[in-house]
Protein backbone atom coordinates (compact mmCIF):
# COMPACT_ATOMS: atom_id res chain seq x y z
CA UNK A 1 0.00 0.00 0.00
CA UNK A 2 2.85 2.42 0.82
CA UNK A 3 4.30 1.78 -2.62
CA UNK A 4 1.00 2.52 -4.36
CA UNK A 5 0.45 5.68 -2.33
CA UNK A 6 3.97 6.99 -3.05
CA UNK A 7 3.58 6.25 -6.76
CA UNK A 8 0.15 7.93 -6.90
CA UNK A 9 1.19 11.01 -4.92
CA UNK A 10 4.28 11.29 -7.11
CA UNK A 11 2.18 11.13 -10.27
CA UNK A 12 -0.09 13.91 -8.99
CA UNK A 13 2.96 16.10 -8.26
CA UNK A 14 4.32 15.33 -11.71
CA UNK A 15 1.16 16.75 -13.27
CA UNK A 16 2.43 20.24 -12.46
CA UNK A 17 3.65 20.93 -16.00
CA UNK A 18 5.90 23.92 -15.42
CA UNK A 19 6.89 24.29 -19.07
CA UNK A 20 3.33 24.08 -20.34
CA UNK A 21 2.05 26.54 -17.73
CA UNK A 22 4.90 29.00 -18.33
CA UNK A 23 4.25 28.80 -22.05
CA UNK A 24 0.56 29.51 -21.54
CA UNK A 25 1.47 32.57 -19.47
CA UNK A 26 3.36 33.74 -22.55
CA UNK A 27 0.48 32.97 -24.88
CA UNK A 28 1.78 29.76 -26.47
CA UNK A 29 1.49 26.01 -26.14
CA UNK A 30 5.18 25.14 -25.91
CA UNK A 31 4.44 21.65 -27.20
CA UNK A 32 3.70 23.20 -30.59
CA UNK A 33 7.21 24.61 -30.88
CA UNK A 34 10.76 23.32 -31.03
CA UNK A 35 11.08 19.67 -30.08
CA UNK A 36 7.42 19.47 -29.09
CA UNK A 37 7.89 18.60 -25.42
CA UNK A 38 7.28 20.72 -22.35
CA UNK A 39 10.65 20.27 -20.65
CA UNK A 40 13.53 22.54 -19.71
CA UNK A 41 15.58 22.32 -22.90
CA UNK A 42 12.65 23.14 -25.17
CA UNK A 43 11.63 26.03 -22.91
CA UNK A 44 15.20 27.33 -23.05
CA UNK A 45 15.31 27.18 -26.84
CA UNK A 46 11.82 28.55 -27.45
CA UNK A 47 11.38 31.10 -24.66
CA UNK A 48 14.90 31.92 -23.51
CA UNK A 49 17.18 31.53 -20.50
CA UNK A 50 14.74 32.83 -17.90
CA UNK A 51 12.10 30.36 -19.05
CA UNK A 52 14.62 27.52 -19.01
CA UNK A 53 15.63 28.36 -15.43
CA UNK A 54 12.02 28.69 -14.21
CA UNK A 55 10.94 25.44 -15.87
CA UNK A 56 13.96 23.54 -14.55
CA UNK A 57 13.33 24.83 -11.01
CA UNK A 58 9.65 23.90 -11.13
CA UNK A 59 10.31 20.40 -12.44
CA UNK A 60 13.24 19.89 -10.04
CA UNK A 61 11.35 20.88 -6.91
CA UNK A 62 8.17 18.97 -7.77
CA UNK A 63 10.27 15.82 -7.32
CA UNK A 64 12.60 17.01 -4.57
CA UNK A 65 9.84 18.15 -2.21
CA UNK A 66 7.68 14.98 -2.10
CA UNK A 67 10.82 12.82 -1.89
CA UNK A 68 12.14 14.86 1.05
CA UNK A 69 8.74 14.59 2.75
CA UNK A 70 8.97 10.80 2.43
CA UNK A 71 12.54 10.92 3.73
CA UNK A 72 11.31 12.84 6.77
CA UNK A 73 8.36 10.52 7.41
CA UNK A 74 10.62 7.47 7.27
CA UNK A 75 13.61 9.07 9.00
CA UNK A 76 13.61 6.30 11.62
CA UNK A 77 13.33 3.60 8.95
CA UNK A 78 15.42 4.93 6.08
CA UNK A 79 15.94 1.44 4.69
CA UNK A 80 12.29 1.64 3.63
CA UNK A 81 12.49 5.38 2.98
CA UNK A 82 14.98 5.03 0.12
CA UNK A 83 12.74 2.49 -1.61
CA UNK A 84 9.63 4.62 -1.17
CA UNK A 85 11.48 7.73 -2.42
CA UNK A 86 12.25 5.82 -5.59
CA UNK A 87 8.56 4.99 -6.02
CA UNK A 88 7.58 8.62 -5.49
CA UNK A 89 10.26 9.80 -7.91
CA UNK A 90 9.08 7.32 -10.52
CA UNK A 91 5.54 8.60 -10.03
CA UNK A 92 6.61 12.22 -10.56
CA UNK A 93 8.51 11.32 -13.72
CA UNK A 94 5.50 9.40 -15.05
CA UNK A 95 3.23 12.36 -14.31
CA UNK A 96 5.69 14.73 -15.97
CA UNK A 97 6.18 12.58 -19.05
CA UNK A 98 2.59 11.39 -19.44
CA UNK A 99 0.12 13.95 -18.00
CA UNK A 100 -3.38 12.61 -18.59
CA UNK A 101 -4.94 16.07 -19.00
CA UNK A 102 -2.52 16.91 -21.82
CA UNK A 103 -3.23 13.71 -23.71
CA UNK A 104 -0.13 12.11 -22.14
CA UNK A 105 2.20 14.51 -23.96
CA UNK A 106 4.68 15.98 -21.50
CA UNK A 107 8.44 16.27 -21.11
CA UNK A 108 11.33 13.82 -20.93
CA UNK A 109 11.76 13.79 -17.17
CA UNK A 110 15.40 14.80 -16.75
CA UNK A 111 14.85 17.84 -14.51
CA UNK A 112 12.40 15.77 -12.48
CA UNK A 113 15.03 13.02 -12.21
CA UNK A 114 17.53 15.62 -10.99
CA UNK A 115 15.23 16.33 -8.06
CA UNK A 116 15.20 12.63 -7.23
CA UNK A 117 19.02 12.48 -7.40
CA UNK A 118 19.34 15.32 -4.90
CA UNK A 119 16.80 13.78 -2.53
CA UNK A 120 18.39 10.33 -2.59
CA UNK A 121 22.01 11.30 -2.07
CA UNK A 122 23.73 14.67 -2.38
CA UNK A 123 26.93 12.92 -3.49
CA UNK A 124 25.03 11.43 -6.41
CA UNK A 125 23.52 14.83 -7.20
CA UNK A 126 26.94 16.51 -7.29
CA UNK A 127 28.48 13.75 -9.44
CA UNK A 128 25.62 13.97 -11.93
CA UNK A 129 25.71 17.77 -12.01
CA UNK A 130 29.45 17.85 -12.71
CA UNK A 131 29.11 15.08 -15.32
CA UNK A 132 26.20 16.82 -17.04
CA UNK A 133 27.99 20.18 -17.20
CA UNK A 134 31.18 18.57 -18.48
CA UNK A 135 29.45 16.51 -21.18
CA UNK A 136 27.30 19.42 -22.40
CA UNK A 137 30.25 21.85 -22.32
CA UNK A 138 32.39 19.50 -24.40
CA UNK A 139 29.76 18.17 -26.80
CA UNK A 140 27.05 20.88 -26.67
CA UNK A 141 24.46 18.07 -26.67
CA UNK A 142 21.98 18.36 -23.80
CA UNK A 143 20.50 15.00 -24.74
CA UNK A 144 23.89 13.29 -24.36
CA UNK A 145 24.37 14.85 -20.94
CA UNK A 146 20.89 13.67 -19.95
CA UNK A 147 21.63 10.10 -21.02
CA UNK A 148 24.96 10.12 -19.17
CA UNK A 149 23.44 11.17 -15.84
CA UNK A 150 20.58 8.66 -16.27
CA UNK A 151 23.19 5.93 -16.68
CA UNK A 152 25.15 7.16 -13.65
CA UNK A 153 21.92 7.17 -11.64
CA UNK A 154 21.25 3.52 -12.48
CA UNK A 155 24.81 2.30 -11.89
CA UNK A 156 25.12 4.22 -8.62
CA UNK A 157 21.92 2.79 -7.19
CA UNK A 158 22.80 -0.76 -8.17
CA UNK A 159 26.20 -0.39 -6.49
CA UNK A 160 25.11 1.34 -3.28
CA UNK A 161 21.64 -0.10 -2.61
CA UNK A 162 23.01 -2.41 0.06
CA UNK A 163 24.88 0.43 1.79
CA UNK A 164 21.59 2.35 2.06
CA UNK A 165 20.32 -0.48 4.24
CA UNK A 166 17.78 -1.69 1.69
CA UNK A 167 16.49 -5.04 2.98
CA UNK A 168 18.00 -7.98 1.11
CA UNK A 169 14.59 -9.06 -0.14
CA UNK A 170 14.00 -5.57 -1.62
CA UNK A 171 17.35 -4.95 -3.33
CA UNK A 172 16.21 -6.49 -6.63
CA UNK A 173 13.03 -4.40 -6.48
CA UNK A 174 15.13 -1.29 -5.83
CA UNK A 175 17.46 -2.06 -8.72
CA UNK A 176 14.53 -2.71 -11.05
CA UNK A 177 12.96 0.65 -10.14
CA UNK A 178 16.26 2.42 -10.83
CA UNK A 179 16.46 0.55 -14.15
CA UNK A 180 12.92 1.57 -15.10
CA UNK A 181 13.70 5.25 -14.41
CA UNK A 182 16.91 5.04 -16.45
CA UNK A 183 15.22 3.07 -19.22
CA UNK A 184 12.41 5.61 -19.44
CA UNK A 185 14.95 8.38 -19.98
CA UNK A 186 16.49 6.45 -22.85
CA UNK A 187 13.05 5.69 -24.31
CA UNK A 188 11.99 9.32 -24.16
CA UNK A 189 15.26 10.28 -25.86
CA UNK A 190 15.07 7.63 -28.58
CA UNK A 191 14.72 10.23 -31.35
CA UNK A 192 17.67 12.16 -29.88
CA UNK A 193 19.73 8.97 -29.80
CA UNK A 194 18.95 8.38 -33.47
CA UNK A 195 20.02 11.93 -34.35
CA UNK A 196 23.17 11.60 -32.24
CA UNK A 197 24.11 8.44 -34.13
CA UNK A 198 23.49 10.17 -37.46
CA UNK A 199 25.21 13.42 -36.45
CA UNK A 200 22.08 15.55 -36.87
CA UNK A 201 21.23 16.30 -33.24
CA UNK A 202 20.65 19.95 -32.33
CA UNK A 203 23.39 21.50 -30.24
CA UNK A 204 22.68 23.72 -27.26
CA UNK A 205 24.46 26.66 -28.83
CA UNK A 206 25.97 27.15 -32.21
CA UNK A 207 22.49 27.02 -33.58
CA UNK A 208 22.10 24.52 -36.30
CA UNK A 209 22.15 20.79 -36.80
CA UNK A 210 25.46 19.30 -37.74
CA UNK A 211 26.05 16.70 -40.45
Amino acid sequence: MERIICLAVGYLCGLLQTGYLYGRLNGIDIRQYGSGNSGTTNALRVLGKKAGLVVFAGDFFKTLIPCLVIRFLFRDHMNSGYLFMLYAGLGVILGHNFPFYLHFKGGKGIAATAGLLAALDLRLGVICLVSFVAVVALSRYVSLGSLVISTIFFVWNVLVAESYGIPAECILEYDVLAGVICGMAFWRHRSNISRLLHGTENKLWGGKKQG
